[in-house]
């Protein structure tokens, strides 16, 4: 039913507002179970009633009403609809009522003790007394729906141990127009041509290389002008006369779903408003949008134009033989909405820019290949024989001839040689040009799908917050009383909470320490077994074997640390839910980041340093600290980085790809239980979509991506191959992704974003880290350095480089007397001249890698703007089209300033001009 009128409206808003609002109470479970479908409203009753008696005599059923369905047949029922073949459906609700037939004779077969019996009852009448409670708050909940002016239909799925509830919901006209408005939903003004936001299509396109890239998506939605949208001014906006299409389906289940998070179900004392606190309290299952029909596509020949919006993606989008197309981000932003979109937008973005770094680091590594067989120090020690003795590794273990290591000393020029260090600073130009290009990516996209000037609302408290706050304050912007938390209380659980951060981030160093010395242990184990291939590749054998325990430790505190982060930040009581994401994502982010780059950062800067001198080992636990292995430490660190990174890429794919079809087969299971005999018949949609698995939102894929881009450019001087892995996880990934939105998640309610928030600011901090890092990598860990030094000092080919890094051991060590190990130290075990002058230039190069790096990081951030010129012109253009769009009769508007200009005194504005031009977008 439609209310019209201002008074009406108020009325609604009166009550929709009103926490104490006490309508009729409704004493039937099934308040919307009509036979025809309809639903009845409580305040039509007593007409409905006068015209009807014998229908209306139930008593306790009043809602009921009998329709002559024979003499009014309903239309054919074609996509989401209600039984009319009308009325949209915007948004469903559900809930499963278990049968009370079933308890019953449960009872009745048994015969319990008396004791037994008492508990018995008491657990019966508390699980009455709360399933009474749920029903009384969905009665409540529904009938101020109604009062909003939504439209309902309900259907049922029953057997004799389970009913499934769908209350099908609609917004007629004159709500979606007056919360359009209040919502600022945006209204075309102008149609304008498509643009090609496609870099890459328009490089191709100036240079006339055909785009195998590009393909021609049907039904693509069409690009406007925009304003934001007036009730007063609907005769500017184009379409005004479609009703049934002028607000797209994502916009009326934002505004459906902003009434159902508004709407009160119980008390204003207890804070009892919100579909989302009812799902949490368990009076429903669910609560979703629909999807636009099957996303198979017809067994018959259908033209591309006819398909609905899903099959559309689906086969232009999340099939896997796509990979190499673009994305449709126009349809994907109509079907799921902005932040989902600029989810996709980003992925793909990142991915293409991967391409260039993917492609120099595959040629770096190949030049490394390729020059393997000049390097002069690998030479030196293939051809040395038994000239070098090498001391012991362990204190139980023998001399060794360096020469045994030839293979390995090869491989390791692979990751250092000078190639690494051009990549590494090309890698730290990459990142933050990337990121610059991102921001103007993000401003056109922001711009295209009008969410330029979006800014949140003024959040509501989250359901929980609500159900847990002690007290109730006035909200000092909004003037209501809200759910209130203390201040102080709250900031000493955060300290609570950082203090229990730091304890697991203490345990994250316990088991680094724990895999280092079983590392060690393997080493010793490999070098006892007598073999001379296992003595020679112990270190890689210890390497290989502890990464991969390291993997499995950091997956499982990975999944211990974030179930624990959740329940921390629910307990320190953030009001909305953007403050409940940005501390629970600084929780888990702060975590998996010491968790993912802490053997990384320790085989890079630590591992080697503290290892000592014959007769003066350092010792961790009795164990001699170990040292880095035959190759170098940079080789251990991509063997690393290649099990971690990788394998977790593996392993997130595998589990992306697994679990929800574990999950979707898990509803079906219990969805085809309660069917029974009616299995047989085609499911309808709101039964389809619901055997569905619920939207889990974008952390964890925002999450999994931003680790990947740290590995590829904290680390990417010692693995130039990992862009190239990254650039195939992510092909992979996107089709993934996109699968599971479109085939196998629930319909998410359509979110409006114009960046993608906190991430961005964490991508900018690890892009900055990344250029101190690979300074760090390059002075202390890599041989470019000591190499350049020894080639300024000494001998520009190297010749007698291996011998001039080996020191003697020490004349007091006698178990191998002139062994030799590898330090810049004489024969007492000082570091020598060299050493310090190493220091010196080591530093150095530190302070003027950063220097540099910064400075044409910061140039680029100056000389590419944020947003591009062409877009600001689009920006003005669509100002002034609102403008006029939204102005007051300019006359009467002049006519009012001059009768006002003797009241108004100077430096004051009148209020018919603010209120004329004060909400141009």
């Amino acid at each position: 039913m439609l209310r019209k009128g201002s008074e009406v409206v108020r009325g609604d808003r009166e009550v929709l507002l009103d926490l104490d609002y006490g309508g009729e109470a409704q004493t039937t479970e099934s308040y919307g179970s009509l036979h025809n479908g309809g639903f009845i409203p409580p305040r039509y009753l007593s007409a409905a009633a006068a015209d009807d008696d014998e229908d209306m005599a139930g008593g306790d059923d009043p809602i009921y009403i009998h329709c002559n369905t024979k003499s009014n047949q309903p239309l054919p029922q074609l996509g989401n609809y209600f039984r009319d073949g009308r009325t949209k459906i915007d948004f469903v609700l559900v809930w499963e009522v278990r049968s009370r037939r079933k308890r019953r004779g449960k009872g009745t077969s048994e015969a319990p003790s008396e004791e037994g019996g008492a508990v018995a009852t008491e657990e019966s009448s508390r699980s009455e007394r709360r399933k009474a409670q749920l029903a009384q708050w969905r009665e409540k909940f529904v009938q101020n729906l109604t009062s909003v002016g939504l439209l309902m239909e309900k259907e049922e799925t029953a057997n004799e141990k389970k009913t499934i509830h769908f209350l099908k919901l609609s917004a007629p006209w004159d709500v979606m127009v007056y919360y359009a408005e209040e919502l600022c939903l945006r209204a075309p003004l102008q149609a304008q041509p498509h643009l090609d936001l496609n870099t890459s299509a328009q490089v191709l396109s100036r240079l006339c290389i055909p785009n195998v890239m590009t393909e021609a998506v049907p039904n693509r939605p069409l690009d406007y002008y925009t304003c934001a949208f007036r009730k007063s001014k609907m005769n500017r906006f184009l379409g005004c006369d479609e009703h049934e299409t002028y607000f797209t389906n994502t916009q009326r289940h934002r505004v459906v779903y902003e009434i159902l998070a508004r709407t009160v179900y119980g008390r204003k004392k207890r804070a009892e408003v919100g579909v989302d606190r009812l799902i949490n309290e368990g009076a429903y299952t669910a609560a979703f949008p629909l999807h636009e029909g099957p996303f198979q596509l017809p067994k018959f020949e259908i033209r591309p134009d006819e398909l609905n919006q899903r099959q559309v993606l689906y086969h232009y989008w999340a099939r896997w033989w796509r990979w190499y197309k673009y994305q449709p981000l126009d349809h994907i932003r109509e079907y799921f909405g902005e932040k989902i979109a600029l989810y996709f937008a980003w992925l793909g973005f990142y991915t293409a820019w991967l391409l260039p770094a993917a492609v120099v680091g595959t040629l770096v590594f190949v030049s490394g290949v390729m020059s393997m067989h000049t390097n002069a120090p690998a030479k030196e020690i293939c051809t040395s024989g038994a000239s070098y003795l090498m001391c012991p590794l362990c204190n139980t273990c023998k001399a060794w001839n360096m020469s045994e290591i030839c293979t390995m000393a090869q491989l390791g020029y692979l990751f250092d040689h000078p190639g690494t260090v051009f990549f590494s600073v090309f890698m730290s130009f990459w990142a933050v040009t990337f990121l610059e290009y991102w921001k103007r990516k993000m401003a056109t996209l922001a711009h295209h799908w009008d969410c330029m000037d979006f800014h949140e609302e003024e959040e509501r408290p989250r359901p929980e917050f609500a159900a847990m706050a002690p007290t109730m304050e006035q909200n000092p912007v909004t003037g209501v009383k809200e759910p209130y938390f203390p201040e102080k209380t709250r900031l000493s659980r955060m300290f609570t909470g950082s203090m229990v951060i730091i304890m697991m981030l203490c345990v994250v160093m316990i088991f680094l320490v724990t895999v280092v010395m079983c590392r060690g242990i393997i080493s010793v184990m490999m070098f006892h077994t007598g073999s001379p291939v296992l003595r020679t590749e112990a270190g890689t054998i210890a390497n290989i074997s502890s990464s991969i325990v390291n993997l499995g430790l950091i997956l499982l505190m990975g999944r211990v640390y974030t179930a624990l982060a959740e329940q921390l930040t629910k307990w320190e009581m953030h009001r909305t839910q953007t403050q409940y994401d940005n501390a629970f994502i600084f929780k888990v982010f702060i975590f998996q980041f010491v968790n993912f780059y802490s053997s990384p950062f320790y085989v890079a800067f630590f591992k080697g340093r503290f290892v000592g001198y014959p007769t003066n080992y350092g010792t961790l636990f009795g164990m001699r600290n170990e040292d880095c292995g035959p190759g170098g430490c940079l080789i251990e660190l991509a063997e690393q980085l290649f099990i971690i990174m990788v394998g977790k890429q593996l392993i997130n794919n595998i589990q992306e790809f697994i679990i929800p079809k574990v999950k979707a087969w898990r509803q079906k299971r219990t969805l085809a239980k309660v069917l029974g005999d009616k299995a047989s018949r085609e499911p309808r949609r709101w039964e389809e979509d619901y055997q569905l698995v619920e939207c889990e939102g974008l952390f964890e894929e925002y999450l999994e991506m931003v680790l990947q881009f740290g590995f590829i450019t904290i680390f990417v001087a010692a693995f130039p191959l990992a862009p190239l892995f990254a650039l195939l996880n992510n092909w992979v990934e996107i089709r993934l992704d996109a699968h599971k939105f479109v085939c196998e998640y629930r319909r998410p309610v359509a979110e409006r974003a114009q960046n993608i928030g906190v991430w961005f600011n964490i991508l900018e901090a690890l892009s900055h880290l990344s250029v101190i890092a690979n300074a760090f990598l390059i002075a202390f860990t890599s041989d470019f350095l000591p190499r350049l030094l020894y080639q300024y000092k000494f001998d520009n080919d190297l010749n007698g480089y291996v011998n001039f890094t080996l020191a003697h051991a020490p004349l007091n060590y006698t178990e191998y007397p002139m062994c030799r190990y590898k330090a810049y130290r004489d024969n007492n075990g000082n570091y020598t001249l060299f050493y310090w002058e190493l220091l010196a230039v080591r530093l150095g190069f530190i302070i003027a890698f950063e220097h540099v790096v910064f400075f044409v990081l910061r140039a680029i951030d100056w000389i590419v703007p944020d947003v591009p010129e062409s877009l600001e012109l689009k920006i003005k253009r669509e100002r002034y089209l609102a403008k006029q769009a939204l102005a007051e009769n300019q006359e009467a508007l002049l006519v009012s300033r001059g009768r006002g200009a003797a009241t108004v005194t100077p430096g004051t504005s009148s209020p018919a001009s603010d209120a004329s031009f004060g909400n141009m977008s």
